[in-house]
């Protein structure tokens, strides 16, 4: 074995579960006993979307090999980056010879314009202090989202900073799935769709993953629009 891979805290497409608190650091922990590199994929859960710049800085955590994506560029070019340790780096140093050289490159690396976008992003981080605005937000989003557990087939709302999964259920004690041929979670965001409100889900988990300048407003307005959503349809469903 000569690396974990892991996606910190939040995993995204699996339908926004939840790592436990301290199995992060408890990974990392394992990792440096057996000399193993942690790779942790940062591309979901990095600036800012668990409310600190990584997922990782949530429990203290130096992975060896990070990689970053989507809000490297604040969504608005693609641009991807691979961050590694010193360690990582000497590794692929030593005599042209040894061919230890690391011999990687594809078309569009250093792209100049995706490149000045990312800086662009990195600045306003630090000038308007969206980090510890960010802290606000999340707070609102929580609260925003506290009548769900109400709704007869929300089985379970996951909240890691301003990343959310409203798990749908067909029955609420038992949390037994819908049918896959109901496409409850595709039915729940096209009636969103009517509100003027675009989500997606991944199966029956209705994902609300919002960027992070966000409004106050557009995020109570999101949650309202996805709750009387989840209500509709799931009624619909509800024998009589």
């Amino acid at each position: 074995m000569a690396a974990f891979i892991i996606e910190p805290l939040v995993q995204g497409a699996a339908g926004i579960l939840l790592q436990p608190p301290g199995y992060l650091k408890r990974v990392r922990g394992l990792c440096t006993a057996h000399k193993l590199f942690m790779i942790a994929d940062e591309v979901a859960v990095g600036f800012g979307k668990t409310g600190k710049m990584f997922a990782c800085d949530q429990e203290g955590v130096t992975p060896d090999i990070m990689a970053v994506a989507k809000g490297i560029a604040g969504g608005y070019l693609p641009l991807a980056a691979t961050l590694a340790t010193e360690e990582v780096y000497e590794g692929f140093l030593g005599k042209f010879e040894e061919f230890k050289t690391f011999f990687h490159g594809h078309t569009f690396t250093g792209n100049p314009l995706a490149c000045a976008v990312a800086l662009a992003s990195m600045e306003l981080f630090a000038k308007e202090g969206i980090l510890d605005s960010l802290q606000e937000k999340i707070a609102r989003f929580t609260r925003a989202l506290a009548p769900f557990p109400s709704l007869p087939h929300v089985g379970e709302v996951r909240q890691r900073g301003m990343m959310v999964g409203i798990e749908l259920v067909a029955d609420k004690e038992t949390k037994a799935s819908y049918a896959s041929q109901e496409r409850i979670g595709h039915r729940v965001i096209k009636e969103a769709r009517k509100q003027g409100v675009i989500i997606r889900p991944l199966g029956d988990v209705i994902v609300l993953m919002p960027p992070l300048a966000i409004t106050m407003e557009q995020l109570d307005r999101i949650c309202a629009a996805t709750f009387q959503s989840i209500r509709a349809v799931t009624e619909e469903q509800t024998p009589s």
